[in-house]
């Protein structure tokens, strides 16, 4: 089994800054997490995918330079900076894993990630 626990989402100005967490917990190995979003009528879009060398294989376009992950495999635990954000970032963030070293799908709006974690919201707004 494997659970995975998004937190650090909330309320934020355009402009801000977040930083969002993946605890991961539980027996089965995992390689790659993926950040995706979920807007309101929306399919998931991919926001980065990272390795578990902590290499960063792919970036959403509408983030790049503006959004980065990191993980800390000892604490399983995966982070996702968030800056200048603006108010098209709303959504729901997930984490996801996969056994893979890359997130297939990630920009197919139907990732193929083993496990998912329950979502945290992030809104953006003034």
């Amino acid at each position: 089994q494997l659970q995975l626990v998004e937190s650090g989402g909330g309320l934020v100005q355009p402009g801000g800054s977040l930083r969002l967490s993946c605890v991961a917990s539980g027996t089965k190995q995992y390689d790659a997490i993926g950040w995706f979003r979920q807007g309101p009528g929306q399919e998931r879009e991919g926001i980065s995918c990272i390795n578990y060398s902590g290499s960063v294989s792919r970036t959403g376009n509408s983030v790049k330079g503006r959004f980065t992950a990191t993980r800390d495999n000892a604490n399983k635990t995966v982070y996702l900076q968030m800056n200048d954000l603006k108010p098209e970032d709303t959504g729901v963030y997930y984490c996801a894993a996969t056994d893979r070293y890359y997130c297939r799908g990630f920009d197919s709006g139907q990732p193929d990630m083993g496990f998912w974690g329950k979502g945290t919201l992030v809104t953006v707004s003034s």
